[in-house]
């Protein structure tokens, strides 16, 4: 059977914070759990070593995933900005689980990946972490796409820095200050990731007919700018508003599907327009052919996706991945996340870290997010039918 625990500790000093998370864990389901995810905020970097050491021999996990974040979360609580170590234990019962490193080194043809010939053709989960300045996030979702299209990712960037070699990410008992750590699950046990992208699409969709990498330049045969400046005219005075506070466009990623929804897009930011041209410049490349649908993102439309994307859904626990984005400054108040994940799964222990930036799948194909909740759901089963 399938065992999850989560503890947190915003006890500001190193020690008391893993007896505290420690001993919760160790009283709900004793030691050698086969996985433990571990993050800190800022202020444990300097006694990060002897906390990674301290629960490793404390409880003697099989394979131990973290990294510094600048917020955390366990249960229906998030601590931003000071003091708190997250912690969540799983005991699978005979699961395999395997470390994963990942670096990169520059190359003639662009960034080369040392450490992903591990994952060739390899089936069940990644649980990925990542340094934001050192690790070519794009790069490798192109090669997990293409060297195990049947692997599963969820994961996050650390956010506890705002320079290179600032951030650390833990693997077992090792600190790396670059680059990437992973936990590869197999898949005897049930494991779901879910991600919520926290948009909803406003007016229709349209064709992308005319385009240059990162340029869209006609949708539907008008101007992009032309076609967005008419979407927002056709909105009412409630969307026009949530408009106004920032314009996404959405990618559909299952041409074959006759109607979409909040789910079926690959969400990207709006980064401004050539008036001249009529072109709009979008934060990723637009292929001509594709599908696309403006989009707004606002609190209530987040929670919204959030729940639904939960929606008959139970698990023995998950791992929560939210974006820096949302917290307080997207929601207004804190614990937002947090608590709406763990009332949705009726209690379930959650855990996890805000990110900069979550990886996740969108139509079964990993993507990199931003402002988005990247969830891993332990053991999960449908709670209707």
């Amino acid at each position: 059977m399938t065992l999850v625990g989560a503890a947190l500790s915003e006890h500001p000093l190193a020690t008391h914070a893993v007896g505290e998370t420690v001993g919760r864990l160790l009283e709900l389901g004793g030691p050698r759990p086969d996985v433990v995810t571990l993050f800190a905020t800022e202020p444990h970097l300097g006694s990060l070593d002897d906390v990674v050491g301290a629960v490793r021999h404390l409880l003697e996990p099989r394979a131990l995933v973290g990294a510094s974040m600048q917020s955390v979360l366990a249960g229906s609580r998030e601590v931003m900005d000071h003091a708190a170590v997250s912690l969540m234990a799983i005991w699978f019962g005979g699961t395999r689980v395997r470390p994963v490193r990942i670096d990169s080194r520059p190359g003639s043809d662009g960034p080369e990946l040392r450490g992903l010939s591990a994952l060739d053709d390899a089936s069940g989960t990644l649980v990925l972490l990542t340094d934001p300045f050192t690790f070519p996030s794009a790069t490798a979702v192109g090669e997990l796409a293409r060297r195990a299209p049947a692997l599963s990712v969820v994961g996050g960037a650390a956010s506890a820095a705002r320079r290179p070699g600032g951030n650390r990410l833990v693997l077992d008992g090792a600190l790396h200050d670059h680059g990437a750590v992973g936990l590869w699950i197999d898949d005897t046990t049930p494991l779901a990731t879910v991600v919520s992208q926290g948009c909803t699409p406003i007016g229709e969709p349209f064709t992308v007919t005319s385009a240059e990498r990162t340029m869209v330049r006609e949708l539907g045969g008008r101007p992009a700018l032309e076609r967005l400046l008419e979407t927002v005219d056709g909105l009412d005075d409630d969307d026009r508003a949530r408009a106004a506070s920032g314009l996404l466009l959405g990618r559909v990623v299952d041409e074959m599907r006759e109607t979409f929804g909040p789910g079926d897009f690959l969400v990207r930011g709006v980064l401004g327009a050539d008036r001249d041209a009529g072109a709009l410049a979008v934060a990723d490349e637009i292929p001509v052919g594709a599908t696309v649908q403006f989009q707004v993102r606002d609190a209530p439309g987040a929670t919204r996706d959030l729940v639904d994307s939960l929606g008959g859904i139970s698990a023995a626990g998950a791992l929560c991945l939210s974006d820096v984005a949302r917290g307080s400054e997207l929601f207004g108040t804190v614990d937002h996340d947090a608590t709406t994940v763990t009332d949705a799964l009726d209690g379930a222990p959650v855990a996890g870290a805000f990110c900069a930036g979550t990886y996740g799948p969108v139509g079964g194909r990993v993507a990199l997010h931003d402002s988005a909740v990247s969830m891993l759901l332990v053991d999960p089963r449908p709670t209707w039918g």
